[in-house]
């Protein structure tokens, strides 16, 4: 919280060496903790503290874009780089997120390793595709590795590791992302909750059908748009264009509540899917407009949970250790006191960055203390003044050239006549 990275280098210098790198690293790797179960006790901490009973979930993915070479880093495997459009090798994490009228917090994470066999066929695949290759003319798609799950796969199995682990928490409603929105998933996480409602997106190519004749779910909006109404979206009024029915999906192969949703500003519908059909239009996009929140969770976890920012653990244990201990974080500040104030008298909690600068101000403040109240004052100051040169020494610079050859940088005469050539 203090250094805002996963860096054992950075926690010595910040403890003025009264915490090794060294022995920090040992306990890292060594230390008989277990960390996978780490996240979910936190939870089992802060929920009873707030007596919180009930909430949404919210699925997700993302992505930790590292570097072109990865050869020690757990998990990593070629994906997107968001703001290059390029390639990079990565890792993706499989989120689930509790959403509650009290607080937010993470609940599970499970890292993506893809089929390696199964990526070297698609990649070919996908090219024969677009160029028209008949299917019988392409090679067969290898059997599936149970060492390397889909996403789906994991989705599932953690949002039954979360039914298992906190029993006494109602599930409202299951949000997923448009990846997580196929049949099978959608039956398959509302079951696992007892037919709760799930919450998914259709690709706009979709097939339903209506009196008998098959259409995209986009044809079917255009002739049945949506009406201007006023919603409230995480509780601000928003204008909406909101079109609804009940109609069967052919790639879930039975009938679902789809919806056509369009916020002012935005020049295309986005289609929304619901497993529970006695839900109400409009609950059904207020639900789903929590999914939001998930990304902002993400933005906190890039900018202060240190993990995304600068750490780089080796191995596969490195890896799940370090986000274990990253995602921490965030129910620590939810028992933090001010926080805790703020949800008990039902007002606005703090954000994530203002609890962390407020913890670095506690943090030194504390230390000025310890050293006020130690035996001998200007020993301590002494002591302290003389380690924090060791622990931050200054390092040559390559911005200057002192010391170094400039080279011969002016004319030679025997080249004259090339000058009035």
């Amino acid at each position: 919280m203090i250094t805002e990275s996963l860096c054992w280098a950075r926690f010595e210098r910040f403890s003025a060496g009264r915490d090794s790198a060294w022995a920090l690293t040992w306990m890292f790797r060594h230390a008989k903790v277990p960390w996978r179960w780490r996240l979910r006790v936190s939870v089992t901490v802060v929920l009873p503290r707030y007596g919180i009973r009930q909430g949404v979930l919210i699925l997700d993915e993302v992505t930790n874009p590292r570097a072109k070479v990865t050869e020690r880093i757990g998990y990593a495997h070629q994906i997107k780089h968001p703001s290059s459009g390029g390639f990079v090798n990565g890792q993706s994490l499989v989120m689930l997120l509790l959403v509650t009228a009290a607080v937010t917090i993470p609940i599970e994470f499970r890292f993506y390793q893809p089929d390696p066999v199964y990526q070297q066929w698609r990649r070919p695949e996908q090219r024969w595709r677009r160029q028209g290759v008949p299917k019988r003319q392409r090679p067969p798609s290898p059997a599936r590795d149970p060492r390397y799950p889909s996403k789906l796969e994991l989705a599932l199995v953690w949002l039954a590791a979360c039914r298992q682990a906190h029993p006494h928490i109602r599930g409202q409603a299951i949000v997923a992302a448009a990846l997580y929105s196929s049949g099978h998933f959608l039956d398959q996480a509302s079951e696992l909750f007892n037919g709760v409602q799930v919450i998914g997106q259709l690709r706009q190519n979709q097939r339903v059908r209506y009196r008998g004749r098959v259409r995209s779910v986009a044809a079917y909006f255009q002739r049945f748009p949506g009406v201007p109404q006023v919603l409230r979206r995480r509780g601000e009024p928003i204008a909406v264009h909101l079109g609804a029915a009940r109609l069967p999906v052919d790639s879930h192969g039975k009938k679902r509540f789809v919806l056509a949703l369009k916020y002012d500003g935005d020049d295309e519908y986005r289609y929304l899917v619901a497993t529970e059909m006695s839900w109400r239009a409009v609950d059904i996009v207020q639900a789903r407009s929590l999914r939001w929140l998930i990304e902002v969770f993400f933005q906190d976890w890039k900018a202060h949970h240190g993990w995304i920012k600068v750490a780089k653990p080796p191995g596969e244990a490195g890896s799940v250790r370090g986000a274990s201990l990253s995602l921490l974080l965030d129910p620590c500040l939810l028992l933090h006191p001010e926080q805790t104030a703020c949800v008990e008298r039902r007002q606005p909690a703090h954000t994530v960055g203002s609890l962390v600068h407020h913890t670095k101000v506690e943090s030194l403040v504390q230390v000025i203390r310890d050293l006020l109240a130690a035996d001998d004052p200007p020993a301590r100051l002494r002591q302290l003044a003389e380690t924090l040169p060791e622990l931050y020494p200054a390092s040559p610079s390559s911005k200057h050239m002192i010391g170094r050859d400039l080279g011969r940088l002016e004319p030679t005469p025997s080249l004259q006549y090339r000058a009035t050539g």
